[in-house]
């Protein structure tokens, strides 16, 4: 029987899935879960969720929540496996602080949370918590493996692995649906069964390098026709990387709301007529968040019904097959993030990096992935660049490697003076309060 903890647990509909999906297992499904959060409601409403689907089961399950800092070594204890989606600061006060003070400056977000000034303070707050789940794992379960679905996954897991001893992989939804998402899209769908792919990049800007079909025909001739033609006749929500598909010869993993913040070229005040041409929906993340915490009520009513709650279909989240693997030996093949050392050549081996990965019970072991397309590694290396140096600030703990974080962003660097990067990074600090560690 493993035990398998669960931090965030008070994110419920995850929690669900991934828990959900482990106790359908016929491998896990008698494990201990332990739920944590430091929110007593949301925790108790995933209880009451994760017991209803346990029961429905059979109560093969054990299911114990626990609840504040107080109580987090208890959780953590003895654990084979660690699920990590908190959400540090949560939409209300941090997300709206994120969103409001960079606006106060002019600059706009589309989500926020993986680069930019957003994904910046969202790391430089995260960190420290998740440090704190480090030592106490390597405490009370140094041999557990931490399977991290929170953002910004690389800075998050760039961190665990290079300053902690925990056994860390980050895991990403974007990798799973994006050679499908992107077939659909151009009504390919006649090339999805038995298709051959190959990603690798970094987290939220991984490359669809290459795309067969069954037969061995690359794909990607007739991929950039039909995007081309796509972007130039009508409007539909993935125009920034059909964009990426035409001037970089590539297509990404992660979303076209979430790439056009990610660049100097889609999201300008100086030229503001780029907004409806490429679709893009600024402010998106707060609108998410706002619309979540309006349906919410609902939605828990609709988990808990007595003809819903007891069901659940296992889903396509990674983490419980890769528990699987891990326990039975039986190989499978994921898009994990890892630190780089070599994996791809062309980037920095202190990298977070996110590439194919064999999973058995012998842990993760990546596969190295060679030179990425020159055009490719050098528009990873904007992101790596933040990374690296936010990494730096949360562990020295000094001011001005969060001003040159932000000063090396794509998208503020290209919108804002150097300046008014400061003030507004001092602003941040500030509006954040006690959210943040004191900065030298």
């Amino acid at each position: 029987m493993a035990k398998i903890t669960f931090m965030g647990a008070g994110s419920t509909v995850f929690a669900r899935n991934v828990l959900g999906d482990s106790m359908l297992s016929p491998i896990l499904g008698d494990s201990e879960f332990a739920l944590y959060d430091i929110d007593g409601q949301r925790l108790k409403e995933s209880e009451t969720i994760l017991k209803a689907i346990n029961e429905g089961l059979g109560n093969k399950a054990t299911i114990k929540s626990y609840l504040g800092v107080e109580n987090r070594k208890d959780a953590l204890r003895d654990a084979d496996f660690v699920v990590n989606a908190i959400q540090v600061g949560l939409y209300d006060p941090c997300t709206i602080i994120d969103f409001e003070v960079p606006t106060k400056y002019g600059l706009k977000q589309t989500i926020g949370d993986t680069l930019g000034i957003g994904g910046i303070m969202r790391a430089l707050r995260t960190i420290p918590v998740m440090e704190g789940f480090a030592r106490d794992m390597e405490e009370v379960c140094p041999d557990a493996w931490f399977l991290n679905y929170t953002n910004p996954m690389s800075m998050l897991c760039g961190f665990m692995q290079r300053y902690t001893g925990v056994k860390t992989l980050g895991l990403c939804h974007s990798v799973q649906g994006c050679s499908q998402d992107l077939l659909k899209h151009l009504g390919m769908e006649d090339k999805l069964e038995g298709r051959r792919e190959l990603i690798a990049g970094i987290n939220h800007m991984g490359w669809l390098l290459k795309l067969h079909d069954k037969n061995g025909v690359d794909l990607y001739p007739e991929i950039k026709r039909l995007a081309k033609i796509k972007n130039e006749t009508e409007k539909h929500h993935d125009m920034t990387r059909f964009e990426y598909i035409d001037k970089f010869g590539y297509y990404c993993t992660e979303s076209s709301e979430h790439n056009a913040e990610y660049t100097p070229w889609f999201i300008k005040k100086a030229y503001p007529e780029l907004i409806e041409k490429y679709n893009i929906p600024l402010d998106e993340y707060p609108r998410r968040c706002v619309e979540q915490i309006a349906n919410w009520a609902k939605e828990y009513h609709e988990l808990t019904a007595n003809s819903i709650g007891r069901k659940h279909v296992r889903s396509h989240e990674y983490a419980s097959f890769i528990m699987e693997a891990m326990v039975t030996g039986t190989p499978l093949k994921v898009g994990g993030n890892v630190i780089n050392n070599g994996l791809i050549e062309n980037l920095p081996k202190e990298a977070c990096v996110e590439v194919p990965c064999m999973i058995d019970n012998h842990g993760v072991n990546p596969c190295a992935v060679g030179k990425l397309p020159v055009q490719l590694a050098a528009m990873n290396m904007t992101h790596v660049n933040v990374h690296l140096v936010a990494i730096e600030a949360a562990v020295t703990l000094k001011k001005e490697h969060v001003y040159q974080a932000a000063f090396l962003d794509p998208h503020t660097a290209a919108e804002l003076p150097i300046d008014s990067i400061v003030a507004m990074v001092d602003d941040l600090i500030e509006a954040h309060g006690d959210w943040l560690p004191r900065y030298k």
